[in-house]
Formats: C-alpha cells, sequence, structure tokens
C-alpha cells in the first residue's frame, strides 16, 4: 500500500484534514509523503491546508499535485467546461504515477464524492478504479450519514475498489447517541471497518494526537 485516496460522502465532510493528517503521520514513521489534489475547483487551497499540517513551508512539484484547478466552486465537470479547459484522465494518470515514483507515499484528495462527474462520460471512481487505489472514506457524521455513506460503499464495493475502513468526522451540536449509533449500524450493515472519529475542528495538534490511533490501524 503506497497510495491511499481520501473520498467522502459530500463536500465539506472533513478530507483535507484528514489528507494532511494521515501524510504528516506516514512522515512521522520516517516515510516521505505527499498530498495530491487531482481536481481543485473554487479559491480554497486544500493543498496549503496540508502542507500547513505536515509543517511544510511550501509546496514543490505543484503542476504534478495539482494537475488542475479551476476557479468556480462547482462540480469538475461544470468548472471544467465553464473554463473550456477539458479534464484528461491521462494527464492526471501520468502526475499520480511519477509522483508515486518520487516518494514512499502518495495520498490522493478526492473532489466531493466518489461518484462526481468530471465529464459527460466520466467519473471521478474511474480513476480511482483504473489506479486501483485503495479507499479511505470519511463520513459526515450527523443526521442523515447512514443513508450516504452506505451508497458510496455499495458503488466502491461495485467496482471492487478496496476500503481500507472509515473516519467518521462529527458535526458539532449533533446529538451523541446518533454520532454513535451511526458508527455501530454503517459499520454492522456494511462490514466496513470503523478506523475512529474525529471533532470537526481546525485545531491541528488536538487532531494530530487524535490521528495517531487512525493512523495505528491503517498502517499496524
Amino acid at each position: 500500500m503506497r497510495a491511499i485516496f481520501v473520498t467522502g460522502t459530500d463536500t465539506g465532510v472533513g478530507k483535507t484534514f484528514i489528507t494532511g493528517l494521515l501524510a504528516d503521520y506516514f512522515i512521522g514513521k520516517g516515510r516521505s509523503a505527499v498530498t495530491q489534489k487531482w481536481i481543485v475547483t473554487g479559491s480554497t487551497d486544500d493543498i496549503r491546508v496540508h502542507s500547513k499540517i505536515m509543517g511544510l513551508a511550501s509546496t514543490e512539484n505543484r503542476n504534478l499535485i495539482v494537475p488542475y484547478s479551476f476557479k468556480f466552486a462547482a462540480s469538475p465537470h461544470l468548472a471544467a467546461n465553464l473554463e473550456r479547459k477539458p479534464i484528461n484522465e491521462e494527464k492526471i494518470k501520468k502526475a499520480f504515477l511519477e509522483l508515486s515514483r518520487r516518494y514512499d507515499f502518495v495520498i490522493v484528495e478526492g473532489t466531493g464524492g466518489i461518484l462526481v462527474p468530471i465529464s459527460r462520460k466520466s467519473l471521478l471512481i474511474d480513476i480511482v478504479e483504473a489506479l486501483r487505489l485503495p479507499v479511505i472514506l470519511v463520513v459526515h457524521n450527523r443526521l442523515g450519514a447512514i443513508n450516504h455513506t452506505l451508497l458510496s460503499i455499495e458503488a466502491l464495493k461495485k467496482r471492487g475498489i478496496p476500503i481500507i475502513g472509515m473516519v467518521f468526522n462529527n458535526l458539532p451540536k449533533t446529538k451523541k447517541v446518533i454520532l454513535d449509533d451511526n458508527q455501530r449500524i454503517i459499520g454492522e450493515i456494511s462490514g466496513v471497518t470503523v478506523l475512529g472519529e474525529l471533532p470537526r475542528s481546525h485545531n491541528i495538534r488536538m487532531l494530530k494526537d487524535r490521528f495517531k490511533a487512525i493512523g495505528d490501524k491503517i498502517d499496524p
């Protein structure tokens, strides 16, 4: 396992922090690791967040790390269409394979959920499947998470994509009975490993401490 794809049950579920934390975890174990986001849409610089978590002052190999960047915050297919810059799957694959040659681990953050379209004919999951990447699923733990999560898992299993496990990112002010039951019932129904849970927070030091137990399950 030298690469991991981090997907989520939706957009804005905490994939960026989980991606940065996972790369930082591997670096802490003496491995070289890099993060990648194949398609960035909107003004938010997720790679910069990764770098901050990893304690890096700057980002090298920017063109490889972000093969496509669009200004409009939308699904990749729409953002690309508005700028008349179609997304080429081969460009993404080549960038990924090049980073794989340079680093021990490549942690890829997805854009939105696993079934977002990158064109009228292709979905993000098509590239994940072609590269045979194992997946970590970030769950936006709240009321409604069960349906979104089980649908994502079903889509991944249908393609034969291995799922390393799930990280539950707890939404503030959600009743604890819901947070706890979501983990239990989703794990029981799907059979997918629950790696752990994290609070929604920007406290990087606290998140690193909490993530260590999750990282130990991923790379025992």
